[in-house]
C-alpha cells in the first residue's frame, strides 16, 4: 500500500486544527483502515456496557497519488463477533489512482474456540508509484536501495499493486491464554481501567497471550516503466511465526512488551519473482511513567528489529541470465516507510540484512478538545490523544554482521499526534531525515505488531 506524504501547513487558531485534524482523520481513518492493530478483546465501558461501533463516512481530498478524490468507508468493531472488525472502503481520484480495501479481524472460527482469522484484500493503482531498484541510467555501477545508495536512484511510473492475505492464529493456553480465550477489558474514556492481558510477569506460563500464527499471501506490485527489464514484483509466500504479547492493552499498551518470531518462505513458481527464505525477529518493550498533572498517561515505547534474507547470494539461470533469490523490498530487510524509519520513503532502503531501533514517548492529555465538537464526538468519537516525539536508527547491510549493521546507520526525528477514535489508534507522524520531510498517515501505532 503506498503511503501518502504530505506537506505541513502553518498557522489557524486551535480550534481550527482541531476541526482540520478531525478531517484528516476521517480521511485516513477511510483510507488507511486496512492496516491497524486490532486487539483480540470485547471492550467495554466502566458500567460494563457493550457497544457496537459504524464508522459510515464519505470523504474527499487531495493529494499527489490521488490528485482529487472521493471516496466511502464502512466499517465495523464488535460485529459480526463482539472482539471482531470488518471493513470495506473505496476511493478514487483524478489522477487515475484508485484502491478498494475488504478486511476482517478476529474471526473465532466454529467449533475451534483458539483458532483465528485475519483477512486482507486490496486492489489499488496508482498515477506515480516510486520504487527503489536498479535501472536508473544515472546510477549505472551502484545498487538502488543499498545503504550508501543515491536518494535518486530510483525507478517510477504508472503503477499498481494487489494483494491478498489470510492469516491463522492459533492461542496457546498459557498465561492470561489460558483461562480466556476472548478477554474482556473495561476502557474509561479509552484508556485501560481493568482486564490487562499481559505485563504483569515476564513468565509466559503466567502473563500475556502467545500465539502460533500462519499467514499465506500473494502480492504483485507493477511498475510501468521502459528502464526496468521486469516490471513487477510478485510474491506467492508462507509465513510461519510465534508472537507473544505481554502487554496490558495490546492496542495502546501502557507496560510490558511484544516478542515475535517470524520465518517467511517463497518456494519460486510461476507465481513469484524469485524463490526466497527471510527470518526475522522483532521486540518491544512499553514503561509506564505514570500519570502527570496535565496527562493522563506517559509511556516510553522502545523497539528493535532486525531481518535476514539467508537467500540473498543464492542464483539460478532463466534464458542465460542469473536470477537471484531474493525478496522484493517490502517483504524482506527493508527499511523507510510508515512503520520503520518513518523520514525516508517506502521500501528506501534494502539489503540482505537490516536492523532497527526506535523510541516514542507517547504523553496522554486531559485535556480533550474533541469532547467540544458536536460532529467530532458523534462520527469519530475520539476517547483520547497523543503526543508523541520519536526518534529511530537503522541500516541495511549485504552481511548480517553486528559490526556493519552498527556503521554508517541512518536516523531520523519526528513528533506524532495520536488519537483513539471509534476504538481505534489513528496517527499522523511528521518526521525529518537526511533526505526527506513529510507527514504519513494511518491507522495504529508504528510498532507493528
Amino acid at each position: 500500500m503506498k503511503e501518502t506524504w504530505q506537506r505541513c501547513h502553518k498557522g489557524g487558531t486551535v480550534k481550527s486544527i482541531v476541526v482540520s485534524l478531525s478531517f484528516v482523520i476521517i480521511v485516513f481513518l477511510s483510507l488507511f483502515f486496512a492496516c491497524g492493530v486490532y486487539a483480540q478483546s470485547i471492550f467495554v465501558t466502566p458500567d460494563k456496557g457493550f457497544e457496537k461501533k459504524v464508522l459510515k463516512v464519505p470523504y474527499a481530498f487531495y493529494n499527489e497519488a490521488y490528485g482529487a478524490a472521493a471516496g466511502f468507508v464502512y466499517g465495523v468493531t464488535g460485529a459480526p463477533q463482539d472482539q471482531a472488525v470488518v471493513v470495506v472502503s473505496a476511493v478514487a481520484g483524478t489522477e487515475g489512482s484508485y484502491a478498494l480495501f475488504l478486511l476482517e479481524r478476529n474471526i473465532q472460527v466454529p467449533f475451534i474456540k483458539r483458532l483465528f482469522i485475519d483477512t486482507d484484500l486490496v486492489l489499488s493503482k496508482y498515477g506515480d508509484l516510486r520504487v527503489y531498484t536498479n535501472g536508473n541510467p544515472d546510477f549505472p555501477d551502484e545498487r538502488a536501495g543499498s545503504n550508501e545508495s543515491d536518494e535518486d536512484n530510483y525507478i517510477e511510473g504508472d503503477g499498481s499493486d494487489h494483494y491478498l492475505r489470510l492469516k491463522l492464529k492459533y492461542l496457546l493456553p498459557l498465561g492470561h491464554g489460558k483461562n480466556e480465550i476472548i478477554p474482556t477489558q473495561v476502557l474509561d474514556r479509552g484508556l485501560l481501567k481493568s482486564g490487562e492481558v499481559g505485563g504483569t510477569s515476564w513468565n509466559p506460563l503466567e502473563s500475556g497471550r502467545t500465539y502460533l500464527e500462519a499467514r499465506i499471501y500473494y502480492r504483485k506490485q507493477d511498475v510501468n516503466n521502459d528502464l526496468l527489464e521486469e516490471g513487477d514484483d510478485k510474491t506467492r509466500a508462507i509465513e510461519l511465526s510465534l508472537y507473544r504479547d505481554n502487554t496490558d492493552l495490546p492496542i495502546n499498551p501502557s507496560k510490558g512488551s511484544s516478542l515475535r518470531l517470524k520465518f517467511s518462505r517463497d518456494w519460486g513458481g510461476s507465481a513469484s519473482s524469485a524463490p526466497w527464505t527471510v527470518l526475522d525477529g522483532e521486540f518491544s518493550k512499553y514503561v509506564s511513567l505514570g500519570e502527570a498533572k496535565k496527562f493522563r498517561q506517559r509511556v516510553i515505547a522502545l523497539n528493535f528489529w532486525t531481518a535476514n534474507a539467508l537467500t540473498w547470494n543464492d542464483s539460478h539461470e532463466e534464458d542465460g541470465k542469473p536470477v537471484f533469490h531474493r525478496p522484493p523490498p517490502y517483504a524482506g530487510a527493508s527499511l523507510g516507510g510508515i512503520f520503520r524509519m518513518r523520514g525516508f520513503a517506502s521500501s528506501r532502503f534494502s539489503d540482505k540484512a537490516a536492523i532497527y531501533y526506535a523510541a516514542e514517548y507517547r504523553m496522554t492529555p486531559r485535556w480533550n478538545p474533541f469532547e467540544d465538537i458536536g460532529w467530532v464526538k458523534k462520527y469519530l468519537d475520539i476517547a483520547w490523544w497523543q503526543w508523541v516525539p520519536f526518534a529511530e536508527v537503522g541500516r541495511v547491510a549485504p552481511s548480517w554482521s553486528l559490526s556493519e549493521l552498527h556503521s554508517s546507520m541512518k536516523w531520523d526525528v519526528g513528533f506524532g499526534v495520536r488519537a483513539m477514535a471509534k476504538g481505534l489508534v489513528v496517527r499522523i507522524d511528521t518526521s525529518v531525515s537526511k533526505e526527506e520531510f513529510g507527514v504519513q498517515m494511518m491507522v495504529g501505532h508504528p510498532f507493528p505488531f
